[in-house]
């Protein structure tokens, strides 16, 4: 029998962070993991370092920011630069590996030792083989991906995130026990098309729903870019948009509830298999969701908090019981070095995350107590593929451009809400933003959470401004790729954990003192 713990990472796709009633949200969407929350540690401040399904998802893998892991885009994933990934890590320790969900990352599915696939339109790897599943994968097909305005068809048994928790429980009942497993179970819920069966439908319905923080008044304020991804929306979703977007926000919230079912019936599944006392839980989505806010549905451009703020908790042997926390600013990229210092195993050279093990443990001052809690006292994140911003002047088409095929669709990750770049901080309750143009913003999210009041100019906010853009700069500067290496004589000082302000000692058997790069020392993989 194996002594090291089962890994089961529990991803949504989409999910904003503050839907919840745990997270001060007026509606009941997820019960179960509110509470479940409870057991371990639930972060209020965590975030993910890319707002798009692929680039977060290698970030996850890698524990590297997208501008050094260069799949800044979702049409990258040939382009993953890293030298080892978390598979690479767990295989080597003897772990069995499997996906049930939506992938989207580089990895392909035979990476795994077991994959079944589940994707947003029903044809994206799925083994369809009743009536009524064929039925449903027909039907998630002609959604296109927008909003659905009846129930849809199948029931809950037909939803993905139902079958990927079956074929997640029945690969544990498959298993000898000898060696321990890590389960990837990759909802592609709540993502678009918003669509959700009985009973969830109208559980939550469209005049019942409490009003956004901010509507489609505000967006002048957020800059063109939102301005003109308004528009766009207008022209999709026509006169009834207002009706439309409701429709999208009520399905979306009780695909939240759906999901929250079926992580009850996979943690139950868990303990009546006998082995949750041996598993670490990770619940987290790769990004969130404008749902409504500034008249908006989806994803889109910048870094708004409402799509970098996403859901963390942590559960299991070993991690406190700590509920909901909010000391502390946590990220996609920790994941593989905590998880690697969980498991006392090397972290990848090349990784740009730091270990939050001191936070999910009894002493969060750290071992040392040498300054480990201030490692965890800002989140970064980027987005942005380079170059100039296109505009609206600049006659992109949306069907030649692709980002439509019929012109009543659209994908929102598109030529010109993807350029230029963009970079972020948040920090003592503030969020600044700053662009390659220098166009900056400032919000104070704990007061402001909408982020409505641009503070940047606020003479009362120079100081912190100031302070800020500094942090800001100097993450930029630590997050500068160390890969490759020198080639000749330089060697790269990291700390085991990531940590860049703990003291530890040069001397110290566990500082990674890298030799030159060679053929038979470091290969970079692409």
């Amino acid at each position: 029998m194996h002594n090291r713990p089962n890994i089961i990472v529990i991803m949504t796709d989409q999910q904003r962070a503050d839907l919840r009633r745990a997270c001060g949200y007026e509606l009941d969407t997820m019960p179960f993991l509110d509470e479940w929350g409870k057991g371990g540690v639930d972060f209020a401040r965590a975030y993910t370092p890319n707002p798009t399904c692929m680039p977060a998802r290698v970030s996850m893998f890698t524990g590297r920011y997208s501008q050094s892991h260069r799949v800044r885009t979702n049409h990258n994933a040939a382009d993953a630069l890293y030298t080892e990934d978390l598979l690479d890590v767990l295989k080597k320790a003897g772990y069995v590996t499997a996906l049930f969900g939506k992938n989207h990352s580089h990895r392909r599915p035979e990476d795994f030792d077991v994959a079944r696939l589940f994707g947003h339109l029903g044809d994206e790897g799925e083994t369809n083989d009743t009536p009524q599943e064929r039925e449903f994968a027909d039907f998630l097909k002609r959604t296109d991906h927008m909003e659905v305005h009846h129930p849809s068809p199948g029931g809950v048994s037909v939803q993905h995130p139902y079958r990927s928790v079956s074929d997640a429980l029945e690969f544990m009942d498959g298993r000898d026990g000898k060696e321990p497993f890590f389960a990837w179970i990759s909802f592609a819920e709540p993502h678009n098309p918003y669509q959700v069966p009985e009973p969830y439908f109208d559980l939550f319905a469209p005049e019942s729903l409490p009003p956004l923080k901010g509507g489609a008044e505000v967006l002048a304020k957020k800059g063109e870019r939102f301005v003109w991804l308004r528009r766009t929306w207008e022209e999709i979703l026509g006169e009834n948009r207002e009706e439309r977007i409701l429709r999208a926000r009520s399905n979306y919230l009780g695909m939240l509830r759906l999901i929250d079912d079926q992580v009850k019936r996979l943690v139950e599944g868990v303990r009546e298999r006998g082995l949750e006392e041996n598993t670490v839980f990770l619940y987290l989505s790769d990004h969130g969701d404008f749902a409504g806010e500034y008249g908006l549905i989806r994803k889109g451009c910048d870094l708004p908090d409402v799509l970098c703020h996403i859901p963390m908790i942590w559960r299991g042997p070993g991690i406190r019981k700590k509920g909901r926390m909010a000391e502390g600013y946590v990220s996609i990229v920790d994941i593989l070095p905590t998880l690697c210092d969980m498991l006392q195993l090397p972290v990848p050279f090349g990784c740009q995350g730091k270990s939050i093990l001191p936070l999910l443990q009894d002493d969060p001052s750290g071992q040392d107590g040498s300054g480990v809690l201030r490692e965890y006292d800002r989140a970064f994140a980027e987005s942005g593929y380079g170059g100039l911003y296109w505009k609206e002047t600049d006659g992109l088409d949306l069907l030649t451009e692709g980002a439509s095929s019929n012109g009543k669709n659209f994908d929102c990750l598109n030529t010109w809400t993807q350029c230029g770049q963009v970079r972020a901080l948040w920090k003592d309750g503030y969020h600044i933003q700053l662009d390659m143009m220098g166009n900056g913003y400032l919000y104070r999210t704990d007061e402001d959470p909408a982020e409505l009041h641009n503070l940047w100019e606020d003479p009362a906010q120079e100081k912190k401004r100031s302070e800020l853009l500094c942090a800001l700069v100097s993450e930029m500067m630590k997050q500068t790729d160390v890969i490759p290496v020198p080639h000749y004589r330089y060697r790269v000082k990291v700390h085991p954990k990531g940590f860049w302000y703990a003291d530890f000692a040069a001397k110290d058997p566990g500082v990674r003192n890298m030799k030159p790069i060679g053929k038979d020392h470091l290969e970079e993989k692409t």
